[in-house]
This record gives structure tokens, sequence and C-alpha cells, in this order.
């Protein structure tokens, strides 16, 4: 990882996640649970969402092999990309129906995952598509998706720690007071994870476009899925559910909008634009 305002944010927001552990435990001694009987709890939770929720994700998109006959020159590039970013193997490259034109990846450098879905393919040139896949080995080069994933975990068992300490209470009052408490906390991680969360698209897209030696391409790509998805809004709740993981967002509300894990179209283009400005 050489972005040094991804390290900065990654390192903060660990700090900030670091914290709610603290929290945690404090929770749980006072409901009467043991500190040992505590680490491990989470450990094992976040351990399991982290791991379980790699395979739901691949499992509910129906995601499989991208056919390397039909697609060999695709598979060349992406795996040229792959060694050039600095991974021993190449992520596995799958495919899956998303009901728009759209990639993600899940897991980590060692052991991730890239999907696209078939209307990307058809959608997309060569090197737009390319673009497109460069900027999800980012995401796995530089780790973030981990970050991401632990903070969602700490959000969720945030919320129920400090309810359920509530519930234990005799108090209405106590237990209202704590209903309230656990869900500003919940909000309050999930600030600094959606903060992390916009940034590092900015990041990915520009790793991606150093390793390819082109902007233009993956801006071209951006404006294309952005116009598709906004004429033809996907119908399929698969595609909702990983809508937060791909390359653009395809839930397009007012609520969604307000707390969007990512930067809009038109800043990420910006960005992509003046690198090829500045590489000229």
């Amino acid at each position: 990882m050489n972005d040094r305002g991804l390290v900065v944010r990654m390192a903060f927001v660990s700090t900030v996640l670091f914290g709610f552990y603290l929290l945690l435990a404090w929770i749980g001694l006072s409901a009467g649970l043991g500190l040992p009987v505590i680490i491990a709890g989470l450990g094992v939770f976040i351990g399991i969402q982290y791991v379980v929720g790699k395979w739901s994700v691949l499992y509910q998109v129906g995601a499989k092999p991208l056919p390397r006959d039909e697609f060999a020159a695709f598979h060349a590039e992406y795996e040229r990309i792959s060694e050039e970013m600095g991974f021993d193997e190449p992520p596995r490259l799958l495919v899956a129906e998303m009901d728009a034109p759209n990639a993600f990846a899940v897991g980590r450098k060692g052991n991730g995952t890239v999907v696209v879905s078939p209307a990307l393919l058809e959608l997309l040139d060569f090197d737009e598509a390319i673009g497109v896949v460069a900027h999800e080995l980012a995401h796995l080069k530089n780790r973030d998706s981990v970050i991401m994933v632990v903070g969602e975990s700490i959000s969720s068992i945030v919320g129920w720690g400090v309810f359920l300490l509530g519930a234990l209470s005799d108090s209405l009052i106590v237990s209202i007071f704590a209903w309230i408490l656990g869900t500003i906390a919940k909000l309050f991680v999930m600030i600094f994870v959606l903060a992390l969360s916009r940034y590092r698209e900015f990041a990915a897209d520009r790793d991606a476009a150093r390793t390819t030696g082109e902007a233009q391409p993956l801006a071209e790509a951006l404006r294309k899925i952005d116009t598709h998805i906004a004429e033809h809004p996907p119908e399929n709740a698969t595609a909702a559910h990983v809508s937060a993981l791909c390359i653009a967002p395809q839930d397009r509300g007012l609520l969604a909008t307000l707390f969007s894990t990512h930067p809009s179209t038109d800043r990420r283009v910006e960005q992509l634009e003046s690198l090829s400005v500045s590489s000229q």
C-alpha cells in the first residue's frame, strides 16, 4: 500500500475501532463475563462474519469462473495487472449476474476474489473493463475491505452489547437510555467507516490508473456505468445486497445518497481526468 492518505485513514479508523473493543470489554465485564471469554467471543464473531460474509456474497450472486477460452485476452491482461500490483497469484476472476454493469472484490490480497457482471463486459470497451478490474484489484492490494468488514462487525456488536446491558437492568429508564446510546454508538462507528469507504474508492481509482498507465478508460467506464444504472435502475434484490461493494453504487435513493459508501461519479471522474492531464 503506497497511498499515505489511505494508510493514515485506515490507521485512524483502526484506532477508533480498538477503542470500541475496549468499550465492548467493559460492557462484558459489567455483565459478569470474564475477559478471556470476551476477547475470544469477539475474535470468533468477527472471524466468522468475515469468512461467512465473503462466501455469502459470492453464493447470493451465483458467481462462477469467467470462461478463459471466451475471454482469453481479458484473463491475460488481468493476470499481468495482478502481477504488477504485487500479487503472488492472481485473485480468482468470477462472473455473476447483478442486473447491472458492475464489479466488486471480496477478501484480501492473499485470498481475494474479483467479480464482474456480464452486463459490464457488454457495456464497456476492453480497456474500460480492464480499468474496472484494476480498481477492484487495488482494493485487495490495499486490504481496505478487511477494515470495512471489521468496522461493520464492531458496529453491530456495540449496538447489541449496549442494548443487552440495558436489558439486564431493572430500570426502564436505564434500558431506554442504553438503547439510545447503542444506536448512537453504531452511527458513530459507521460515520468513520463510511468516510474510509469513500476515500478508498478514490485511492483504488488512482491505483488503477497508475497501474494500467491510463486514467481515461476508467473515467469513461464510470460514466457509462453511472448513466446505465440511472436509466435502468436495478430491480434485483441480490444486486442491492452487494451495492456497497460494487465499483458504482446501485441504490440511488435520498437516504442512500446521505449515507453513501461511494463519492459521486463526477468527483471520481474529475480526479481521474486530472491524473490524465498531469501525466501528459
